[in-house]
């Protein structure tokens, strides 16, 4: 488990910028580890690094349902049906149809929402397809598993087997 900062890319290597491999100690290079999925440059929270493909792919594959909770920051007036739009499959510009979603208004200008799919940039255009700008991202779950509270950016540590197999089971909210 990774709290991803702001800034590095969700990566295993880049020339140009640091990744969150980096971000690991040295003990640690050659272990073959990659990020699970991944967060945009921008985007923080929390991340989680394998090198176990199979448990990757179970939670990445968007035909397994597993749930990834988002909390974001945006700009622009908030739709009173966004929880039925998000709910009803939205359309992006490019003709993507996402899975069924989940929006809900946790604060001024914030929104909470899950996703079982992650494409490219797909909550920021699910935002902007409502006519709202994401200003912050920040993932806080994925399945029933939450970001460790005792992280700070750019720190990881170890999973339990519970909380390995935690990514596999819904959240009471879900």
């Amino acid at each position: 488990m990774l709290y991803k900062p702001e800034g590095i890319l969700s990566a295993t290597e880049d020339p140009h910028a640091r990744t969150v491999i980096d971000l690991l100690p040295r003990q640690f290079s050659g272990a073959g580890l990659f990020p699970v999925g991944r967060l945009d440059k921008d985007t923080t929270g929390l991340l989680l690094l394998t090198n176990d493909g199979q448990w990757a792919h179970r939670i990445t594959s968007p035909k397994k349902h597993v749930p990834k909770v988002y909390i974001a920051r945006v700009a622009g007036s908030v739709p009173g049906d966004i929880g039925e739009r998000f709910a009803a499959g939205l359309v992006l510009d490019d003709g993507l149809v996402c899975l069924p979603a989940k929006a809900v208004c946790s604060g001024e200008g914030e929104l909470t929402i899950t996703v079982q799919e992650g494409k490219f940039h797909q909550v920021k255009r699910m935002c902007a397809a409502v006519g709202l700008t994401v200003e912050a991202l920040h993932r806080v779950r994925i399945g029933s598993l939450s970001l460790d509270e005792t992280l700070t950016p750019g720190t990881w540590r170890s999973l339990t087997e519970t909380e390995r197999d935690a990514v596999f089971r819904l959240a009471e909210t879900d």
